[in-house]
């Protein structure tokens, strides 16, 4: 039913047209209406702060009469007069009724023109900020602020996994209690697995696991588990085969078509650039690489020249001056040997370069027999005790007995022993101790440092487990790792005063390895090294 606002301070007035609207089935109101009346010749009625309340209203203000006032006019939409046939006056309200409904129509059709500007503008504005940055963590930031600004949001859920760790980003409007943040962790879980029905996950993740960064805009209230009967929506953010996360977002009011095409929008537009990010990135550390690499290789050519030029230098200036027949036996007997000790040297800094070689040709040749570690330790200590001796360092075996045997090549393991005793040696002061230690272990209590976790956790049964301890230089946790690196001496200045090519520790790790073993170091800087390897038992 229409009802007609009928203002008037003339009872006779207004029991005249209540009449009238009452027997033409109108609601007659004195106090609100679609349509508003006003009584030109109402003495006690401010006409014109009426008529300006209505007009800020998008009434339609009918006068009664003529204004009393020229300024009124401007309030007007029409007049009536009180003579007027009724059907007359019904035809200028019924006018006036179509003129509403049309200015409504307006209003909503500008409003909401208004609504798609303005998140156009915020796609807009969204989208530049995406042009203008390569980082994936500002990237994400972005994407809810343009979310925020578009749909005014209540929470969002954005699960990301652009950083080092998955991570659930929570930026809502008010705080989280721990019972709601556990249950919003564990829907974002599910509603990443239930993206790849069943397929293999780019990431394993579980809710108790997953770290949680809040942003809070007005802590002083807080949520219950009414938010999730909000209205909401879910994406993922991802283009191709790349994937970088998920959103959902709540609102406690409803979401409009517009609403979902930009949230669809903004999470497919980030998509894009975060790839871009992940390939500059991959780009960024392959370029790392390959400086290092060509860093590497020309130190390495210096070094191994320098490595093959030094014994070849003595050789040479031995055979000089025994070819130039100045000097005496005794000399020559020195002479020839220096030459032979030079020549052993070359020949082993050469076997280590085709050692390396055929390893990662998978061609080295193995020999493997029934044979027992303390054969192996005895040869090694007694080839190094001499070298040991004249540097006044002990060479010590501390070996546990009736160990039982091993099946391995006895020649391998003599060179992967040979290359820590040797390090050991180089690197130890005069006057310290070097020790060679075996035992019989379980792989349960095999205890190394963290970085060697992954490599100790295949391991199962019982193992021989050699040791080597110096009270040298020692390393620091950060290089022990890097210490079984390909040529790592180079880039250790302290190893030059020493020599050598680094390819020792490398070979030992892939031999070790062959023999179904694992090879790790324990060390502090100025108190010296252990490096530990385990053989299977027989």
């Amino acid at each position: 039913m229409i009802r007609i606002l009928f203002v008037s301070d003339r009872e006779e007035i207004i029991q005249k047209f209540r009449g009238i609207f009452d027997k033409n089935g109108y609601e007659f109101s004195t106090r609100e209406g679609e349509i508003a009346i006003l009584d030109s010749a109402s003495a006690s009625v401010d006409l014109k702060k009426k008529a300006k309340a209505l007009k800020s209203q998008n009434s339609i203000v009918i006068f009664l009469g003529s204004p009393p006032e020229k300024e009124l006019e401007k309030f007007a939409d029409a007049y009536l007069t009180e003579d007027m046939p009724e059907n007359l006056v019904f035809s200028v309200i019924s006018a006036g009724l179509n003129v509403k409904n049309s200015l409504d129509k307006l209003s909503n059709t500008n409003k909401d023109l208004a609504d798609s500007l303005y998140r156009l503008n915020a796609l807009y504005d969204t989208s530049s900020n995406f042009a203008g940055t390569l980082d994936k963590e500002k990237l994400i930031k972005y994407m809810i602020e343009g979310m925020d600004k578009a749909l005014s949001f209540s929470l969002t859920c954005t699960l990301s996994f652009t950083g080092a760790e998955p991570v659930l980003l929570l930026n809502s409007l008010y705080e989280i209690s721990d019972e709601l943040l556990s249950a919003i962790k564990l829907r974002a879980v599910l509603n990443y697995k239930s993206l790849f029905d069943g397929k293999e996950l780019p990431y394993k993740l579980e809710p108790e696991s997953l770290k949680v960064i809040k942003t809070v805009k007005y802590p002083a209230n807080r949520f219950t588990f009414a938010l999730f009967q909000y209205d909401n929506m879910f994406a993922p953010i991802a283009t191709g085969d790349n994937f970088f996360g998920c959103v959902e977002i709540f609102k406690e009011t409803p979401f409009s078509a517009e609403d979902a095409t930009s949230f669809q929008t903004t999470a497919q537009q980030v998509s894009l650039p975060l790839r871009n990010a992940a390939l500059y990135q991959e780009i960024i550390e392959t370029n790392e690489k390959l400086e290092k690499l060509e860093r590497l290789k020309s130190e390495f050519i210096s070094i191994v020249s320098h490595e093959l030029r030094t014994p070849l230098t003595s050789i040479k200036n031995s055979l000089d001056i025994l070819v130039s027949g100045k000097c005496g036996q005794d000399s020559a007997d020195k002479f020839i040997t220096m030459a032979q000790r030079n020549v052993k040297r070359l020949g082993g800094i050469i076997n280590d370069l085709l050692d390396l070689s055929k390893i990662e040709a998978g061609k080295m040749d193995f020999h493997f027999t029934d044979t027992n570690i303390h054969a192996i330790i005895e040869y090694v200590k007694s080839t190094f005790s001499e070298i040991a001796n004249s540097r006044n360092i002990k060479l010590v075996a501390q070996e546990a007995e009736n160990l039982p045997g091993i099946y391995a090549d006895p020649q391998r393991l003599e060179q992967v022993l040979t290359n820590l005793v040797s390090n050991a040696i180089k690197f130890t002061p005069e006057g310290k101790t070097v020790k060679i230690k075996s035992a019989l272990v379980n792989s349960a209590g095999i205890k190394a440092p963290v970085c060697f976790e992954e490599s100790i956790a295949p391991l199962s049964g019982d193992y021989i487990l050699v040791s080597v301890e110096d009270e040298g230089i020692g390393l620091h946790e950060k290089d022990f790792l890097h210490a079984f690196d390909k040529f790592s001496q180079i880039e250790n200045s302290l190893s030059r005063k020493v020599g050598g090519t680094g390819l020792g520790l490398p070979i030992a790790q892939q031999l070790v390895e062959a023999h179904k073993g694992v090879i790790w170091c324990e060390s502090e800087p100025e108190k010296g090294s252990q490096f530990h390897f385990a053989i299977p038992a027989a």
